[in-house]
């Protein structure tokens, strides 16, 4: 079986994105119960053993009666409305360690929340408990090796905020508020991508609970199995509780958007792809199709990590077509990561589809579909 370059994949994911843009749903009645209903409130567990585990943990658990609890349980996809026993906030890995035992030992489903950013609700659970990192965040920078060790509750503007100070980043998704450590046992894209390779590339360990209570670390030293499985395997070996990435040298960029006006989506998925295949490794693109009442429209978010004047080169065939907006101007790399993508408030879907090549059969198909979706003038 012939093997994926990191340039092929990149260029695959650059067109999956402008044939797939998520689509969120309309925020009416009932919007935020798309995918499930819950009525049934969750199951009354044992008082005392409730008040046992508070009193065995540095953080908190909050129940049903909590006056915290509505605001803890809300997740970023709003199509997810579950209502877990428990929530438990933890402060370090011992509480991550307890809270799995109390779980096992009451026979409850359980989930892990960190960012809370899952495409399908994972972070949240009906009727079991929910182990909640978000305490966890606290970002170290070891400038003069540049290595960053943040806990795994830390969002990508913790982790942005911190190594920007000393002129250093990883990649890390484009949404401020996604967490670092889903992320990066999923893969891990972001706009460094291209240039540094994906988050699970850069992480040279990670400290882990395994199921039975047990801390232990995964890198290339220590369960080297463990370490492989986890960088882009999924959540399913455990929790962790921090991670340690490679740090490269990263200031200005050049970035923006470029949006163009209605009715040019072939011609202009054709110009994408084309460019998509000659940029360079400094290079981040995506490209959207946005459905509008004025008429489905393009949209391209770049980024250039390298020199500004080589970036505003790269970027002539992209300006040459003619946009109707361009923002595309030097800024840190700290604003360009806010400015990347901006939360969805409402219940919404996506999905990924990896294309090898945008043919022309599949710029029809694109074409056809979003000229008869409803219009986002988000």
């Amino acid at each position: 079986m012939a093997l994926t370059t990191r340039r092929q994949f990149v260029q695959q994911t650059a067109f999956a994105a402008a044939a797939l843009y998520g689509h969120p749903i309309k925020a009416v009645a009932g919007a935020s119960r798309v995918f499930e209903v819950h009525e049934q409130a969750a199951a009354p567990l044992d008082a005392a053993a409730i008040k046992k585990l508070a009193s065995q943990i540095t953080g908190h658990v909050i129940t049903p009666e909590g006056p915290d609890y509505e605001s803890s349980r809300l997740i970023f996809n709003g199509a997810f409305d579950r209502r877990p026993a428990l929530i438990l906030r933890c402060a370090g890995a011992p509480d991550v360690a307890r809270a799995l035992d109390f779980a096992q030992s009451q026979n409850l489903a359980l989930a892990v929340r960190g960012g809370g950013h899952s495409r399908v609700g994972y972070g949240m659970c009906d009727r079991g408990a929910v182990i909640d990192l978000s305490g966890m965040n606290r970002v170290e920078v070891d400038a003069g090796k540049r290595v960053t060790r943040a806990e795994a509750g830390a969002l990508v503007r913790d982790l942005d905020r911190a190594t920007q100070q000393f002129g250093l980043a990883t990649t890390s998704g484009g949404c401020p508020t996604v967490g670092i450590a889903g992320l990066t046992l999923g893969g891990g894209e972001g706009q460094l991508m291209c240039k540094f390779g994906a988050a699970c590339d850069n992480l040279l360990s990670e400290q882990f609970v395994t199921v039975d209570g047990r801390q232990v670390e995964a890198s290339q030293n220590s369960n080297l199995d463990l370490f492989w499985a986890i960088r882009g395997g999924g959540g399913n070996f455990g929790v962790v509780t921090a991670l340690e990435y490679q740090l490269h040298p990263v200031t200005d960029v050049l970035a923006g958007t470029l949006l163009y006006p209605p009715g040019r989506i072939p011609e202009l998925l054709q110009a994408f792809a084309k460019f998509v295949a000659a940029a360079p490794d400094e290079v981040s693109v995506v490209g959207q199709v946005l459905p509008s009442e004025q008429g489905t429209r393009f949209r391209i978010l770049f980024l250039h990590c390298g020199d500004p004047r080589q970036g505003n080169d790269v970027l002539r065939p992209l300006r040459a077509l003619k946009p109707q907006e361009d923002s595309v101007r030097v800024m840190s790399y700290l604003e360009a990561q806010g400015a990347a993508f901006l939360p969805a408030p409402v219940a919404h879907f996506q999905t990924d589809l990896f294309l090898p090549e945008l043919t022309a059969g599949a710029i029809a198909a694109i074409t056809t579909a979003t000229n008869d979706a409803p219009p986002n003038n988000r």
